[in-house]
């Protein structure tokens, strides 16, 4: 069976930007879209509204943003297999669960006003944080083409073999589907006590680590098919600016996020978080299993 990709909807223009997106990654992917919008109104609207009028206000309000989001996909996408589900609940916890059954969960960056974006912003950080499989968010005003970006190129920021793997992964994919090069990014740092050293033994060591650097990134590409064009570099500087750098060139940049079985806390790390953030780009974070 086909995962759909799963669109988290609520009325605003960065989620309909969101549903462009998906529709046209989903076009690519051969696979349905669902979406979706969440909200605890049951818990303000109270049954007295429903006797009066039918229905509470909010669900008639939450039933045309679903209606609204499946139009705006049919527009972009007239033959694709739609789905759209009105949840009574928190979104965050209703898009981490439809997580476990989705390709990938697509997210606008904010919300319906500027009290919305604050909670959306804080609904993209904790799904990301905790979702079962690759977690797109729409930044800013750029573009939300998936199909034909106007950069033409992928990144993914490539950390160590065990946080990187499944990110590597997912960008080779997008690269392929979209027909674009990818650009495999690893930042290094010289360690403070190594760069006050003597200059030539400094510049000794940064020249190590720049090796160790490219030796790493070597090993996260061994497996990259040879139809795909990989662009290697590695960059000095702490990943959590350079990776925001280089989404200034890019249509996408992929990120991981390693999930630790039995840690129910915030899994996002300083680099993802630091990417969603700041980044030029849409950004995607992939989770890695530890």
């Amino acid at each position: 069976m086909d995962l759909p990709i799963v669109v988290g909807v609520d009325g605003s223009e960065p989620s309909l930007r969101a549903v462009d997106w998906a529709a046209d990654e989903a076009a690519v992917r051969g696979v349905p879209i669902r979406l979706v919008y969440a909200s605890l109104w049951e818990r303000y609207e109270g049954v007295s509204l429903a006797e009066e009028f039918g229905k509470p206000s909010e669900q008639v309000m939450a039933e045309d943003v679903v209606a609204t989001a499946e139009r705006r996909a049919r527009r972009r996408q007239a033959d694709m297999k739609i789905s759209t589900d009105v949840l009574p609940e928190e979104p965050e916890y209703a898009l981490v669960r439809e997580s476990r059954t989705a390709s990938a969960v697509v997210l606008g960056s904010r919300g319906r006003s500027g009290v919305a974006e604050a909670l959306l912003g804080s609904v993209s950080v904790t799904v990301a944080g905790h979702a079962h499989c690759p977690v797109v968010v729409l930044r800013g005003s750029h573009d939300n083409q998936a199909r034909s970006g106007v950069r033409g190129r992928i990144a993914v920021g490539v950390g160590d073999d065990s946080e990187s793997a499944a990110a590597v992964r997912f960008a080779v994919d997008e690269a392929r589907l979209r027909g674009v090069p990818l650009d495999a990014v690893r930042a290094w740092r010289c360690p403070a006590h190594e760069s006050i050293e003597h200059g030539q033994l400094s510049g000794e060591a940064a020249r190590q680590h720049a090796e160790r650097a490219a030796e790493v990134l070597e090993a996260a590409l061994r497996d990259v098919p040879a139809d795909v064009e990989v662009r290697r570099r590695t960059v000095e500087g702490p990943a959590r600016q350079v990776l925001p750098a280089v989404s200034a060139e890019a249509d996408l940049l992929v990120v991981g996020a390693r999930r630790r079985e039995g840690h129910y806390g915030l899994q996002l790390g300083r680099v993802a978080h630091a990417v969603l953030h700041h980044a030029a780009c849409t950004v995607a974070v992939v989770p890695q299993r530890a």
